[in-house]
């Protein structure tokens, strides 16, 4: 597990939940043959950003979730009951 989502979250459940949400969006992502780039375009956020989410160093907030489940058509809710 990454320290830096650790060491900002309290709640264990609550931080796997988030690990295996990016985890989530990352196989999403490949699956649908879409680089860092493509994710970045589509949702609206910076290529960095999607590279740090993926690997682990920053934590997302709802709204980034929400721009990035939405990129991939997904939906966020269904993928939280998944995952939790």
């Amino acid at each position: 597990m990454s320290t830096a989502i650790c060491f900002y979250m309290k709640n264990k459940k609550a931080e796997k939940t988030v690990l295996k949400l990016l985890n989530e969006f990352e196989k999403i992502r490949k699956h649908k043959g879409f680089s860092h780039d493509k994710l970045a375009e589509l949702s609206g956020l910076n290529r960095s950003t999607i590279s740090l989410l993926e690997s682990k160093k920053i934590t997302p907030t709802i709204l980034t979730c929400l721009k990035i489940a939405g990129a991939l058509d997904i939906d966020l809710h269904e993928l939280l009951e998944q995952v939790s």
